[in-house]
């Protein structure tokens, strides 16, 4: 029997994952012009900068420019990432964005090396500091998350054993410190996923909790983002995150090909095709879209903003017809 919702939320990560791992200098700007512009189409969450090394990240050395400039929507949360104290710190100084932090494991150590510079043995110790962190500091820790979840350029495939596995030690952990955790996102950082493995892992998770959300995060490196996407609605996925036009990347990934996201646009015309609804107005988005291959100043991954929303055409037919 097929579980597939009726309304979905998606999260809108381009600003974020797509300034992120671009090679060109972007002004701040046309940053916020994009922003702007998606708070417009009726996308309730955008997750907008990273509060990060701009060392390492130098996309987004610009945060708090960014995010002192933007045009704030009442009714939609502005999120900045962040991965260390000192992010947190820095997006905690802005005082207004939407705060909501996660248990985070890895199922591959050589990523969490590259990704955040220690082992497995070590993250696990800053959790418990980090948790102990978080609730001083007032921020919610509302969900766990796996990345890497089916399968890491570094170290191969992740079984779903593992996984399941790693949400049984998130579980512990929130157990440990009096925490009830609303859902658990499975992010397939490195595109390793199929609709196959996808069912197979959302299936484990959801037989064992039931009651628990469950968000994916899903990249399309290798044509397989929408294909997954159905998966997880076929599985009863509520929540999303994609970016707009096909943004977006890991920039620790190792990719060697394009390492964008489920493409925002693509998943919204796919859910309003089949009767589900997500809240956006997909002409807008097909125009921020548009926007964002602009702003980036090359082509985009995204397909719907090319070929265009099917409700024009059915309305062309439909006059012709009656004429």
């Amino acid at each position: 029997m097929s579980d597939i919702p009726k309304k979905v939320h998606i999260f809108e990560e381009g600003p974020r994952e797509g300034f992120q791992i671009e090679k060109g200098h972007i002004p701040t700007e046309r940053k916020v012009e994009l922003i702007d512009a998606l708070s417009e189409t009726g996308v309730e969450h955008i997750q907008i900068v990273s509060f990060v090394n701009p060392k390492r990240v130098p996309g987004m050395a610009d945060a708090e420019q960014v995010v002192n400039s933007i045009k704030r929507k009442p009714g939609v949360d502005y999120e900045g990432l962040w991965l260390n104290e000192h992010g947190l710190e820095r997006a905690l100084a802005v005082g207004w964005l939407k705060y909501e932090a996660k248990i985070a494991m890895y199922p591959s150590e050589a990523f969490l090396k590259l990704n955040q510079g220690r082992t497995v043995a070590e993250h696990l110790a800053d959790t418990h500091r980090i948790i102990k962190t978080y609730k001083r500091m007032g921020v919610p820790i509302t969900y766990g998350g796996i990345s890497s979840a089916f399968g890491c350029n570094y170290q191969g495939d992740v079984s779903t054993e593992k996984v399941v596995e790693l949400i049984d030690q998130i579980m512990d952990i929130a157990a440990e410190h009096e925490l009830n955790l609303e859902y658990f996102c499975l992010a397939d950082t490195m595109a390793w996923g199929t609709p196959a493995a996808i069912k197979r892992t959302v299936g484990a998770i959801r037989d064992k909790y039931p009651d628990m959300g469950m968000a994916i995060h899903l990249h399309d490196t290798r044509g397989m983002g929408l294909a997954n996407a159905y998966a997880a609605l076929e599985m009863g996925v509520t929540m999303f995150d994609s970016c707009v036009a096909g943004l977006g990347g890991c920039p620790f990934a190792g990719h060697k090909g394009a390492a964008g996201n489920v493409c925002t646009e693509d998943l919204v015309f796919m859910c309003h095709e089949m009767g589900i609804e997500t809240g956006i107005d997909l002409d807008k988005m097909i125009e921020c879209a548009r926007l964002a291959e602009d702003i980036v100043g090359h082509p985009l991954p995204g397909s719907v903003k090319t070929g265009g929303n099917l409700a024009a055409l059915r309305a062309a037919a439909s006059g012709a017809a009656a004429h």
